[in-house]
């Protein structure tokens, strides 16, 4: 099958906490999630690609994400394989204030492939700034999620995101995929 993932792509995992995953009720299709996170990072890892974990740190108003704590923790269900990249960040925006963007540099990524929580905060703010620094774009579509909010459903925020992104005007634009969909490039013989 032809890639549908470019060569020079890195992926991000966007604040898939326990604390957020525990919350009552959960987000939209949890587990589900990130099982499609989970094999889309293994396909990364096959094919060379590095695979780098945003996590989210709160001030102690924000109990369930304070630093070091149970609930800021990486979801225990998410893989993660020792050695790879993560970036904390205190903002929305997994730019913002941290080393993500030299760190992509310093590897030749050009193309980001986004998943996560919460589409309608995190993953957003993310993948706007992203296109802004120039970087290409590409959202597994059904890997990532969000909370009911006031005004609609979580279901629904999901869609109009996609849908949203994939509209957004910008100068490389943004691929959306299901997980079924992404494909990464063969990896190089070393």
């Amino acid at each position: 099958m032809k890639p549908s993932v470019p060569v020079h792509t890195a992926v991000l995992v966007i604040d898939v906490q326990a604390g957020l995953f525990a919350a009552k009720p959960p987000p939209f299709e949890a587990e589900t999630v990130i099982a499609r996170i989970n094999a889309v990072t293994e396909q990364a890892r096959q094919a060379g690609a590095p695979v780098i974990f945003i996590q989210h740190d709160s001030e102690p108003s924000e109990p369930d994400l304070v630093p070091f704590s149970e609930g800021w923790k990486l979801h225990p269900k998410l893989e993660v394989r020792p050695g790879e990249l993560v970036i904390r960040k205190t903002t929305c925006d997994a730019f913002y204030g941290t080393a993500l963007e030299s760190e992509l540099r310093s590897r030749g990524i050009t193309t980001l492939l986004l998943m996560g929580f919460a589409t309608d905060f995190c993953v957003d703010s993310t993948l706007r700034n992203a296109l802004s620094k120039d970087f290409s774009v590409i959202v597994v579509a059904d890997a990532h999620t969000t909370a009911d909010d006031p005004i609609l459903k979580a279901e629904l925020v999901i869609k109009h995101h996609n849908w949203a992104w994939a509209n957004c005007i910008s100068r490389k634009g943004v691929t959306i995929l299901k997980a079924s969909e992404v494909r990464f490039p063969a990896a190089a013989a070393t």
